[in-house]
């Protein structure tokens, strides 16, 4: 499973606070200790004003990639952010992200396709999230169409099949495993993938909540997660249901992982 890092996104207090007063050295640790935990990609996102989010993209890049080796998901709603950021990297990014939007799709489509980057494709349109599985499909198969249109491999694709709140829909979950299942035998080459805290919302011990619909999201066949790699709880959900589906040859990822954790208790 590959492990995009979510924790530098300035819809958080304090990340937003750091990339106001350019506070390098805490940004820096949160890529750091991300890294460390296993994360794959590092999601960058400044979640600031337009008239600003240009500027702080790059300062967020650059200071992110002088504390890490790690390839970057570059995340805006805007082309301007994303064009800039693009000349500044040192690796080919992900980007995120794209929709059924019609917007989305014109601004954001070309620059992935002609930078040959991996994208993340969101299961929604104008319409907000579909709220039944066949509707999601449908957004799917359109994005996928254009995907292809523009030149870019289903390889290179992450499609993100949203799941919304079961305290406000308690079919929430079913209906997006759905979505992956049906995905996964439909667009095989594309990869799958989820930020899980929309499923716990509004309910306690969220963290319970969310690294168990992980385990199902893959067993259902979701291949990546947008995730906190610096929660122990979720790391381990992840190894041991690859251990479980027979991904860990010998059970040897699990078992370093225990010895690890009764290293550090000592």
């Amino acid at each position: 499973m590959k492990i995009i890092g979510e924790k530098i996104n300035g819809t958080r207090k304090s990340v937003d606070q750091a990339i106001k007063e350019k506070d390098a050295e805490f940004i820096a640790a949160l890529a750091k200790a991300q890294v460390e935990a296993g994360a794959n990609l590092l999601d960058v996102n400044v979640g600031s004003a337009p008239d600003t989010e240009t500027e702080d993209l790059i300062w967020l890049v650059g200071v992110v990639q002088d504390a890490v080796d790690c390839q970057l998901c570059l995340d805006s709603s805007r082309p301007e952010p994303l064009k800039a950021a693009l000349e500044k990297v040192n690796q080919k990014p992900m980007i995120n992200s794209i929709s059924g939007e019609p917007k989305r799709l014109e601004e954001i489509l070309p620059l992935a396709a002609a930078n040959d980057c991996e994208l993340i494709a969101l299961a929604l349109d104008e319409g907000g999230i579909p709220k039944t599985a066949d509707a999601r499909m449908e957004v799917v198969r359109k994005m996928i169409a254009r995907t292809r249109e523009s030149g870019l491999a289903d390889e290179r694709l992450y499609i993100d099949p949203l799941v919304l709140s079961i305290a406000t829909d308690i079919q929430a979950g079913n209906i997006t495993l759905e979505v992956i299942r049906r995905i996964r035998e439909e667009f095989p080459e594309a990869h799958i993938t989820m930020g899980l805290s929309n499923v716990s919302f509004g309910l306690p011990k969220r963290m319970l909540i969310n690294r168990t619909f992980l385990t199902l999201a893959y067993a259902a066949g979701m291949d990546s997660a947008i995730v906190d790699p610096t929660e122990v709880s979720m790391r381990e959900a992840i190894l041991t249901v690859k251990m479980l589906l027979g991904e860990d040859r010998f059970c040897r990822n699990y078992t370093r992982m225990m010895q690890a954790a009764a290293a550090a208790k000592k």
